[in-house]
């Protein structure tokens, strides 16, 4: 039992960071019925970008993680804003830009920071909490407190500002919020925005949990996008669920099966997906009919 308590332990603050990632990922397909394919890769930049200003800058953790999300929300406004004439002419050639600008950034983070990975040393120091015979490492609750901290900031700016209301609204139905005059490309850039600040913070924190690395964002991408698929893709309730699912399946897998624990993963994840295709709270997305 208390093997278990500790695995669950375990999988949650990674799940927290793949809960993040899932947000960036349902909130870009809610208002556009888009799947950024470029998410996972901005997720790199962020994490190499808070890395940097951390252990180069000597920057504080907490600050060196604000710069990165701001360029990075930043970078998605670009990304957005080059895809946009795309969107009334062809949505699949959208989709394939998202593509393209992934490999760029992949092409711009080996040019910049090399094709070696760096470790991160843990911001927060001291011994892990004991509580009930169980280990809890100080920068796991750090993670849990950020990640939980963010989606509520997320779920009040969606439901309690205008801003977040018209991007509701676009989510609901793309056509009638054109018609009642809300400009649905702001709404779209302010989406892409956050999902890429999303995006860094999910880089950001899971730096001194895992190796910075050129390949950390197609890790960290496929169990995001997993888990935004099995919470229902575009449902925010369900990219949380999802996210911390994943991470404890995976925290599992990883001690049960060491050598396949990415394979049972995803056939588990698979054999959910079959019985329920909408995910756990049904698939979110904008009206274009």
């Amino acid at each position: 039992m208390q093997v278990t308590l500790q695995t669950i332990i375990g999988g949650i603050s990674l799940g927290a960071v793949y809960a993040l990632v899932a947000l960036g990922f349902s909130l870009v397909y809610r208002t556009m019925g888009l799947v950024n394919f470029a998410h996972g890769n901005v997720v790199t930049v962020g994490a190499y970008l808070a890395s940097t200003f951390y252990l180069s800058t000597k920057l504080p953790f907490a600050l060196a993680m604000i710069v990165a999300i701001a360029v990075t929300g930043v970078i998605g406004l670009v990304i957005e804003r080059v895809l946009r004439p795309l969107e009334n002419k062809d949505f699949d050639l959208m989709l394939i830009g998202t593509i393209g600008f992934g490999i760029v950034l992949d092409a711009l983070i080996i040019m910049i920071w090399g094709a070696t990975g760096r470790a991160v040393p843990s911001p927060v120091a001291g011994a892990p909490i004991e509580l009930f015979g169980l280990r809890i490492r100080t920068y796991d609750l750090v993670v849990l407190a950020i990640a939980a901290l963010a989606t509520v900031l997320l779920v009040l700016f969606l439901s309690r500002t205008k801003r977040g209301a018209a991007m509701q609204a676009v989510a609901m139905d793309h056509e009638a919020a054109t018609a009642v005059g809300i400009n649905v490309g702001r709404s779209n850039a302010i989406a892409f925005m956050v999902g890429a600040g999303l995006a860094a913070l999910a880089g950001g924190l899971v730096g001194p949990l895992l190796y910075v690395s050129p390949t950390l964002g197609g890790a960290l991408g496929i169990k995001g996008f997993a888990a935004a698929i099995l919470g229902g893709f575009g449902s925010i309730p369900g990219a949380v669920v999802g996210g911390l699912a994943i991470g404890v399946l995976d925290s599992f897998a990883a001690g049960h099966f060491q050598g396949y624990s990415e394979l049972v993963t995803f056939l588990v994840f698979t054999a959910i997906i079959m019985i329920r295709p909408t995910g756990v709270f049904g698939e979110r997305t904008v009206n274009r009919a």
